[in-house]
């Protein structure tokens, strides 16, 4: 009898910590899952995308491209002090973002076609 409660001691003892990670497992699934639902529903700022810092008018670059986010919309620059500048009449500057997405390239028409004909 004494073995007999021994061993069952022994197997509780190892199965215990498993069953008790499964459950840990669930509970952290169920709630990454809400949490993912919740992401879903609630709706973030939006990268504008533009290429060209409106404030200075020079090329973004990825390295060194400086973000602000303004009524739920991310703005790129190319430098933090343009941000600053922005910040003083930002309508002036949403309009020469506007602009900007509106010109379309020679380049980008050029890249356009070819990937259609692919």
């Amino acid at each position: 009898m004494k073995k007999l409660i021994f061993v069952l001691t022994v197997v509780v003892f190892f199965a215990a910590p498993f069953v008790f990670a499964q459950a840990g497992h669930a509970m952290h699934d169920n709630e990454m899952t809400q949490e993912g639902d919740m992401q879903n529903e609630q709706e973030g700022p939006v990268d504008v995308g533009n290429k060209i810092c409106p404030v200075s008018g020079e090329e973004i670059y990825e390295e060194m491209k400086a973000t602000y986010e303004h009524e739920g919309k991310i703005y790129n620059f190319c430098c933090a002090m343009c941000i600053d500048e922005f910040k003083k009449d930002p309508e002036k500057y949403i309009e020469k973002i506007e602009e900007e997405k509106g010109n379309v390239t020679l380049e980008e028409i050029d890249e356009a076609e070819f990937d259609s004909e692919m």
